[in-house]
């Protein structure tokens, strides 16, 4: 449930004061009240009004960091309130990967739940309410915390009771649930919401990149527009079902809002408040280094120690040395700050050696669009969040089926789209690469889908096509396509009652097919082979004339088979 809220907030100021002074800032007169947190089982204290639209949250109401945003007081007369601190606050930076992210899945929302208005800085506010941004910061390249983030067990004591749902998978417990990774899922509702935002072929609530999209879509359910004050109370309170996380939630949310800046991966600054990642609050996951001691005016819980007594000493029988009059002739000087090296940013994006991208209908691209990200000097960049986007008028797809992926550059700064797949719409499309949160210069790949081939073609029956004049052959001609030795699905045939077998013509007289209001037809090309291979011709008629004709059936890729119909004159 809600977070032991017995600890101060911030340094001088109790829960509720600070948490109603924050949410006063953000919301002027729309603040929620703030009520004692969830009770026994995950169920709501009385009184706390928090509307229960499922028996579950997203989080499983695990444990969070309570620490607010800094704050000062405006130098105003008649002001009250504090206001976020934003001028050099460190609090104000988050880890280049974990931003990518969460601007990643502002922008893939705002293709495909355009109604939501989610802003990418309410996933930041419950990234770092939930793990202090994945612990500062610690991902690898791809997005992947180095270690697991874990909530409290779901026990029922102090928390929800949750028993084991993904046989220890996620969480690795196999009796009870906990929540998992820098968004703190629990195992049952990642199995619901979880995304492969990343392309990797997985959907794991360990990686960032999935982990934001998985909650961007968690938190637009049931229609929802954010930016209506109501359905994003909902939505925060639907995370976790607790009146204090909804107003930490929204002083970071406001936080946020009034600025930000990248610091490089492992380097945020990690909360001081209980939650997943630190040993005082309730979770048996390991602390990821030493966290900030309280200030001298936090007020322990218990009562400290006496000091001991001094021992005594007897006077100096010698007055001490009389200090120098005359004062240092060289002041002391203060040691020169170095400022934090900014994390290195794409400036420009390449190609890394794609090759051709050229496939037959229905089959898998050999290549892999692959492009390289450098900084201002031509270094590589690593850890870049890199977009792939299919335009055009194409049923290609990436693997999985989606249109769109992202992909994070290496150390090398090379970074590659997954595989591509193309459908049966044949022709060119494009493949645009362009770096996430970025306003650098796209490049353009073109893939081409040619049509399904043949190399071979026969008939399946070696039985004599005979008709009388005037009359209907009795059998159907049926052909076979194979495409190095393995049937050819969905090949383009063309049957063309032809000429002779020098001249490929269409023919103006002997047998013929029928269109659709049984005019006589002698060349077919909208045929296609089925699921097998195989082609079962229309019925075929004969006119007045006598003799033997061709039929020639032609596949795409060249593979032809002629065919003789004879038609004669009943015997007297």
């Amino acid at each position: 449930m809600a977070a032991l809220f017995g600890r101060r907030l911030r340094r001088g100021a109790t829960t509720t004061a600070v948490a109603a002074l924050a949410v006063a800032a953000l919301s002027a007169s729309q603040a929620p009240a703030i009520v004692p947190g969830g009770g026994e089982n995950g169920k709501q204290a009385s009184g706390s009004s928090v509307p229960d639209e499922s028996p579950d949250s997203a989080s499983g109401d695990s444990s969070y960091h309570t620490d607010l945003p800094p704050l000062n007081t405006p130098d105003k007369p008649g002001t009250s309130i504090d206001l976020p601190d934003l001028e050099g606050a460190a609090e104000a930076g988050i880890p280049a990967t974990v931003l990518s992210a969460y601007k990643q899945a502002e922008q893939r929302l705002g293709v495909t739940n355009p109604g939501c208005n989610l802003p990418w800085q309410l996933l930041a506010a419950i990234g770092k309410v939930e793990s202090g941004q994945a612990r500062g910061g610690r991902v690898d390249d791809n997005g992947t915390t180095f270690t697991p983030i874990l909530g409290p067990v779901l026990n029922g004591v102090g928390f929800a009771n949750i028993s084991d749902t993904d046989n220890g998978a996620y969480d690795g417990d196999k009796t009870h649930d906990r929540a998992v990774g820098p968004m703190q899922f629990i195992p049952s509702t990642w199995a619901t919401w979880g995304q492969d935002a990343n392309g990797d072929g997985r959907k794991d609530p360990n990686n960032i990149f999935d982990a934001a999209l998985a909650a961007g879509r968690y938190l637009c359910a049931n229609n929802r527009d954010l930016s209506l004050k109501s359905n994003l109370d909902q939505a925060i309170l639907s995370y976790n079902r607790s009146r204090e996380y909804l107003a930490t939630v929204l002083s970071w949310l406001e936080y946020y809002k009034r600025g930000s800046h990248e610091v490089p991966d492992g380097t945020g600054v990690l909360p001081e408040g209980p939650g997943p990642l630190n040993p005082g609050g309730p979770s048996n996951s390991p602390s990821p280094g030493p966290t900030t001691s309280p200030s001298p005016d936090e007020s322990p819980t218990t009562n400290p120690p006496k000091p001991p007594k001094p021992p005594a000493t007897k006077p100096p029988t010698t007055p001490p040395t009389k200090p120098p009059t005359t004062p240092p002739t060289t002041p002391p000087t203060t040691p020169p700050t170095t400022p934090p090296t900014p994390a290195p940013v794409v400036e420009h994006l390449e190609d890394a050696g794609t090759g051709k991208l050229s496939a037959t209908a229905g089959t898998e691209f050999a290549g892999r669009v692959t492009v390289r990200g450098e900084d201002g000097k031509g270094k590589a960049v690593g850890k870049a969040a890199v977009r792939f986007t299919i335009v055009g008028d194409t049923d290609a797809t990436f693997a999985g089926g989606s249109k769109n992926a992202t992909g994070v550059s290496g150390a090398t700064g090379v970074a590659k789209a997954p595989a591509l797949r193309a459908g049966e719409k044949t022709g060119d499309f494009t493949v645009r690469a362009d770096v996430v949160g970025r306003t650098v210069p796209a490049v353009d790949f073109t893939a081409t889908v040619t049509e399904r081939q043949a190399d071979a073609v026969a008939r399946t029956s070696d039985k004599e096509m005979t008709a009388a004049p005037g009359g209907e052959f009795a059998d159907s001609i049926q052909v076979k396509a194979t495409n190095n030795g393995v049937i050819a699905p969905g090949v383009a045939v063309k049957a063309t009652m032809i000429k002779s077998a020098d001249d490929a013509s269409a023919a103006d007289k002997g047998p013929y097919f029928k269109d659709a209001a049984g005019k006589p037809l002698r060349a077919l090309t909208d045929l296609k082979t089925d699921a097998q291979g195989l082609l079962v011709l229309p019925k075929i008629f004969a006119d007045d004339a006598t003799g033997t004709f061709l039929l020639r059936v032609e596949t795409a890729g060249g593979a032809k088979v002629t065919i003789e119909l004879k038609v004669t004159a009943p015997e007297a």
